[in-house]
């Protein structure tokens, strides 16, 4: 896998807890007291034989407690294979200690069939390619830890692609898929993951591996005459089909989406084949280990067109489904009034919303051709059809707002988790399904079902297959509540069951419905399973207290009535979760779009892009905070090793601030841990050194010359490195002969504008005054007259990496009375430092809650293209001929308003491009420090560095972060400019003709 940096963790400051192997085959571990101690001598033997990663570790068994469910169980241990035989040789010695397994695919299962207490395989960070794709006969072959996305995207250089598509499409894997039997947006037209799987290479719990799919006549009297357990397994599974034949038949339910249970044992019967993997399909690991799948492609439609249907609400909208599939479309969603009405709450894709009709209800349906053409003439029809009966329909054929609608569909976990002024919600009945036919009744029963238990929550979904998604408001914390639970899946349960329908429609069953399937199939089919399961794992270790003899649903839970976190004294205030640092830490819900691979869909989360490691996401980094407060594993609260090393590689980029479906905000929660975490002790030199720049910057600027002369001469530029905390391989950044303050008060105040305060940041004042210069230039000529603080300021921003948040709260302090009379006028504040900006807008109000100041001098504060865009006619920016690539600051993304960048290039008339390439890798301070310096080039290699080394040498390169314009610089030799430079040529010149 390209631009995928293994991280050695032995070189990382806290990582002193890992089992490693030694050369002589010993291994080196102070924490093996920390695992169970049965299992002491399984994790030192399978360190010592298994080609992976071996954690048996606190932090890393923390790490896997839980998925995207209710359930947490430490696992035993983890193992990260780097091969097939290497999962051969774990699963040998799991049976030798006679070891439970849990094989876990992206981590985002719902139902809790992705942790258990056992040795967990995780083989998403090196089993995960697409091996092979026979276009011809449109066959895949693929490792089980391969992104579906990928497969995805290297079928449709065929114009083919994998059917199934759950919402996790870009970061769930297909081992995953293939345990759960994965459906998604297109199985109207493509079926489960059941349906489109040819073949599998699966291991048993007791060592054979074999390779299973439809088996004739022939292979199977060959199986059987070969004797051993293959023979034996066959020979069961043909006396097992003969006795449950009519069993199975009578009993399934007939709908598209059956995924409860063992729900695919109808494909060892002779018509179907005797098509033992797709049996194998939807087991959730408790039969066998999948290592390997030979997958079914179809034709990907090139074009899409959708057709948006508004009905007075979601029940009118359901009574429809069967009325739509007659024009066969390929994707058949709906969903309800109060989604639009969450989505707007959160303010996650409110432009979007306006895409849609008016009513209460949706669906929308999206057709598929070899043309736009073909494409709308199969979708027009039904638009008319709909039109005649009085409702709104539209008909949508532009890429744009077909991306909006969706955008819409997809952020419906987000939507849904966390909304203001409600309770939390969580899974427990979201995956319920009934026929198409039934379903607007179902609806009507379901959401009636809600109010009689208190419950309030939207419902969306696959309609066109009868699939409704939602998470409730269930009350986990307390007794009553999870009684009022029970009772109320109890009676969901009874609901489908009369309806003809399943418990889950594509995200099994696990934990979280188990024990309601007898309902469902009736105490002879549950015996049936037992029977299946037990010809293939007869020991009962695969995945045990899953599917069959499941834990109760109340139990094992991650929130459940014994969860009692500290309330912890905070430096930040945490507003939007409850003043809460502990409610903070539960933010995360599981979902995973930490670990997306693809940096067109924005900047989270760059350490995990680097690593492909689950820990440096930022869904891993707020499980190792949720731990540490749930304690277990990790028992040292502030002073955690675990949860400091896996803080360490996170750039504080804030990413995940804005492209985390549910705000996360890792880079507060990392300053928060490390002012707690480093009280009373020294910090990394790095800390010092770059931390407190504003104050190293402040003294070398009575004498740059000095300072620049110590970085640069051989030996003492490395001594001043090493002393730093430095990596050698760096430039450090020449201070100006004179800073902008000095230039700026040497050439004397100028009069007869409109005021406004322009800041002169830390990077701008002492390394690159040009910029500031420029900026002044281009303000006084639209007619601004600039000020300056009459002291020294900062905004402490290089502080909050660290977690020296005292010291910000002092220079804000400092900031707050020296800016009292500005406040008091109303000025504009425009910073020209995109991370100092934010720290205006994110920290201030954060650390001072309350502080009528800080809240106004947050306000006040404009990045440069904000004030633009908001008060400069844009005829007055004049004109900039050329070309451009734009690298946008993380933090500017994250937290500030990126469109006015945009507009703004817009308005001047320049060809740019803005860059897709997500953080640039340095991330203030980070990509100067010694550890950290090799994850910062792949961080930037990734994307950006391609870019920029194949642009034209007249290409401008347009950064305005000090960061990005020092990594671009240093990497690629290419010199940058900050908007303001670029403006100040146009906009002087405009002055000049006027």
């Amino acid at each position: 896998m390209s631009h995928i940096l293994e991280v050695d963790h032995s070189k990382t400051r806290a990582s002193k807890r890992r089992i490693e192997r030694a050369p002589d085959g010993r291994i080196t571990s102070d924490e093996m007291a920390a695992s169970p101690g049965q299992y002491e001598d399984l994790g030192r033997e399978l360190a010592a034989a298994v080609d992976g990663e071996v954690r048996f570790d606190a932090g890393d068994r923390a790490l896997y407690a839980t998925d995207a469910s209710n359930y947490r169980q430490v696992p035993i241990g983890v193992v990260i294979p780097r091969s097939a035989a290497a999962i051969v040789r774990t699963v040998q010695l799991c049976r030798k200690f006679e070891a439970p397994i849990v094989m876990r695919g992206g981590g985002t299962s719902l139902a809790g069939q992705g942790c258990n207490f056992a040795v967990l395989i995780d083989c998403s960070k090196y089993l995960n390619r697409v091996i092979a794709i026979d276009a011809v006969s449109r066959i895949a072959e693929v490792e089980p830890g391969c992104i579906l996305d990928n497969l995805r995207g290297t079928a449709e250089r065929h114009q083919l692609t994998f059917g199934p598509d759950p919402a996790t499409h870009d970061h769930n894997t297909l081992g995953g898929m293939i345990g759960n039997n994965s459906c998604g947006v297109h199985s109207v037209m493509a079926g489960r993951t059941s349906d489109n799987v040819d073949s599998l290479d699966i291991l048993t719990y007791d060592g054979l591996r074999l390779e299973v799919g439809r088996t004739g006549e022939d292979e199977f009297r060959q199986h059987l005459a070969a004797g051993g357990r293959r023979a034996q397994i066959y020979q069961q599974l043909d006396e097992f089909r003969r006795r449950y034949r009519d069993l199975i038949l009578a009993k399934y339910p007939k709908i598209p989406r059956r995924v409860s249970g063992y729900e695919n044992l109808d494909e060892l019967m002779p018509e179907r084949g005797f098509n033992v993997a797709r049996a194998l399909v939807g087991t959730e690991g408790t039969c066998a280990v999948v290592l390997g799948a030979r997958l079914n492609l179809i034709a990907s439609p090139r074009y899409r067109v959708l057709v948006i249907i508004g009905f007075d609400d979601v029940y009118h909208a359901a009574d429809a489904v069967p009325d739509v599939l007659p024009y066969e479309p390929i994707g058949l969603e709906g969903f309800d009034e109060l989604l639009v009405e969450f989505v707007k709450k959160k303010h996650l894709h409110p432009e979007d919303v306006k895409v849609l009709p008016p009513g209460g209800g949706w669906l929308i349906a999206e057709f598929g051709g070899d043309t736009r053409e073909d494409a709308t003439a199969k979708a027009n029809p039904l638009a008319q059809e709909f039109k005649r009966r009085g409702l709104d329909a539209n008909l949508v054929a532009d890429p744009g707002p077909q991306a909006k609608i969706w955008e819409v569909r997809e952020a419906a976990l987000a939507a849904t988790a966390h909304v203001p002024g409600q309770p939390e919600t969580h899974p427990g009945w979201e995956d319920s399904a009934v026929s198409r036919e039934n379903l607007g009744r179902y609806l009507r029963e379901l959401k009636a079902l809600y109010h009689k238990y208190g419950y309030l929550a939207s419902v969306y979904g696959h309609f066109g297959d009868g699939l409704v998604h939602c998470r409730v408001p269930f009350n986990l914390r307390t007794e009553l509540g999870l009684a009022n639970w029970q009772h109320f899946l109890d009676e969901a349960a009874d609901l489908v069951v009369r309806y003809g329908g399943t418990l889950s429609g594509e995200h099994g069953d696990g934990q979280a419905r188990a024990s309601l399937l007898e309902k469902m199939y009736g105490p002879e089919l549950m015996q049936a399973f037992r029977e299946f399961k037990a010809i293939w794992d007869p020991a009962g270790k695969m995945n045990p207290g899953k599917v069959l003899e499941p834990f109760p649903p109340t139990s094992n839970l991650r929130l459940g009535p014994n969860y009692q976190p500290p309330d912890l004294p905070t430096y930040f205030s945490y507003q939007q979760d409850h003043n809460s640092f502990a409610t903070a830490t539960r933010r995360c819900v599981g979902v995973g779009s930490c670990r997306r691979r693809d940096s067109d869909k924005g900047v989270m989360c760059p350490s995990y892009m680097a690593t492909n490691e689950e820990k440096y996401s930022t869904r891993g980094r707020a499980r190792l905070l949720f731990e540490m407060l749930h304690g277990g594993p990790i028992d040292d609260l502030w002073r955690s090793t675990e949860v400091e090393e896996a803080l360490d590689l996170c750039l504080g980029c804030k990413g995940c601030k804005s492209d985390c479906p549910v705000q996360v905000d890792m880079a507060t929660y990392k300053a928060e841990f490390r002012a707690h975490h480093y009280k009373a002790r020294l910090r990394p030199r790095a800390a010092y050194s770059m931390g407190l720049i504003h104050e190293w910057s402040r003294i070398a600027s009575s004498a740059p010359w000095l300072a620049n002369a110590v970085f640069r001469w051989p030996g003492l530029s490395a001594a001043a490195k090493w002393a730093g905390g430095i990596a050698p391989q760096r430039r450090l950044p020449r201070y100006a002969r004179r800073s902008f303050v000095q230039w700026f008060r040497d050439r004397g105040a100028r009069q007869g504008g409109k005021p406004v305060m322009l800041w002169p940041d830390t990077f701008n004042n002492y390394f690159r005054p040009e910029t500031a210069i420029a900026a002044t230039e281009v303000l006084e000529a639209l007619g601004y007259t600039i000020t300056i603080p009459d002291r020294n300021l900062c905004c402490g921003r290089p502080l909050y990496d660290w977690g020296m948040l005292d010291q910000a709260k002092r220079l804000w302090g400092r900031t707050l009375e020296t800016l009292a009379p500005v406040m008091r006028d109303g000025m504009p504040i425009v910073g020209l430092e995109p991370a100092c900006v934010s720290a205006f807008r994110d920290e201030l109000p954060s650390l001072l809650l309350g502080n009528e100041h800080a809240e106004r001098l947050s306000r006040q504060t404009l990045f440069f293209t904000e004030f633009l865009d908001r008060h400069v006619p844009h005829q007055k920016l004049g004109r900039v001929s050329g070309s451009a690539l734009v690298q946008i600051h993380c933090h500017h993304h994250a937290v500030l308003e990126p469109d006015a960048e945009r507009h703004v290039l817009d308005h001047v008339g320049l060809d740019y491009e803005v860059m897709k390439s997500g953080c640039c890798g340095m991330a203030g301070a980070f990509g100067f420090e010694r550890d950290k310096y090799d994850v910062s080039i792949t961080a930037a290699e990734r994307a950006m560095l391609p870019l920029i080394r194949n642009a034209g040498s007249d290409t401008v390169i347009l950064a305005d972060g000090f960061s990005c314009r020092e990594q671009i610089e240093q990497c690629s030799g290419r010199r940058t400019k900050h908007i303001a430079e670029l403006l100040a040529n146009a906009v002087s010149s405009t002055s000049a003709v006027r």
